[in-house]
């Protein structure tokens, strides 16, 4: 982000934030454990990813697409396929994003999302395999902001699960050393969804889901990733140096799973759609 962000409408806003939130309020009307209105599409680009969702929260959106390819296993792993998360950050979606290279702020977002997925062990990656030490299906899920107006990570989380959950591809075989297409089609295969769910410290409050005026003026930023059974498979601090206490803790992990449930709900929900 660009250094004038944090010092116009950190300037502006810190304080007025600050003071709304000593008195149990948000600068959009929501109690601090509250998320904006979440809206799911799955099937948004059916030409050109075999799996895809975008993702509304408030005012910030999020499309996923999920490409599988047929590759080469890791000399460490050779009965496993892999699942990689990456982002880019494109002007499109904000002035604060830049062209060129992958700067700090999509490099964070992607292993941040990445992380949710490989820690919770979302897809069976040895069900990748199409011939040990040969042949493995690759899963690329591309993440791509289109409107900022904060939490990244969570909007992200959603729609990378809505896209894995929605993704068909065909079927291979490796027979005398040569790869052939059946006539199947395949799913992902998903074992254990995991939602991401962040919070931000402002002062002595945290706030889930926060706006981007919020980020702005955050001291530091939580985010937990759930799985299906309650389990807290990563958790990533970022977004500033500020202290995160146990009590803290504790608070961010019971909202994190209460949000969980509704959010996987929907998730499956958008599932169901897609044709």
């Amino acid at each position: 982000m660009g250094d004038w962000s944090s010092e116009v409408i950190g300037t502006i806003d810190h304080e007025y934030i600050r003071n709304l939130l000593s008195k149990s309020e948000r600068i959009d009307g929501r109690a601090f454990d509250e998320f904006r209105p979440i809206e799911i599409e799955v099937g948004v680009v059916p030409a050109k990813a075999e799996g895809s969702a975008l993702v509304r929260i408030g005012d910030t959106s999020v499309v996923a697409g999920v490409k599988v390819l047929v590759g080469e296993p890791w000399a460490d792993n050779p009965d496993e396929g892999f699942v990689m998360v990456t982002a880019e950050m494109s002007p499109i979606a904000s002035p604060l994003f830049e062209m060129g290279p992958p700067k700090d702020d999509s490099i964070e977002l992607a292993r941040v999302v990445d992380r949710g997925v490989r820690e919770s062990e979302t897809v069976d990656v040895k069900k990748l395999c199409i011939e040990e030490g040969k042949k493995v299906y690759t899963i690329f899920v591309d993440v791509y902001p289109l409107e900022y107006d904060g939490n990244l990570i969570d909007a992200s989380s959603i729609a990378v699960n809505a896209a894995l959950a929605t993704t068909t591809f065909p079927e291979y075989k490796y027979e005398d050393k040569k790869l052939i297409k059946t006539d199947n089609m395949l799913k992902v295969p998903l074992e254990n969804m995991a939602i991401e769910i962040t919070h931000s410290k402002i002062g002595e409050h945290l706030v889930v889901d926060p706006i981007l005026k919020e980020e702005f003026v955050q001291d530091t930023r939580l985010t937990i990733a759930v799985d299906e059974n309650d389990n807290m498979s990563a958790m990533q601090k970022g977004g500033g140096a500020g202290p995160i206490t146990l009590d803290d803790l504790d608070w961010c992990m019971g909202v994190a799973i209460d949000r969980t449930h509704d959010i996987m709900a929907l998730v499956k929900e958008a599932a169901k759609n897609i044709k």
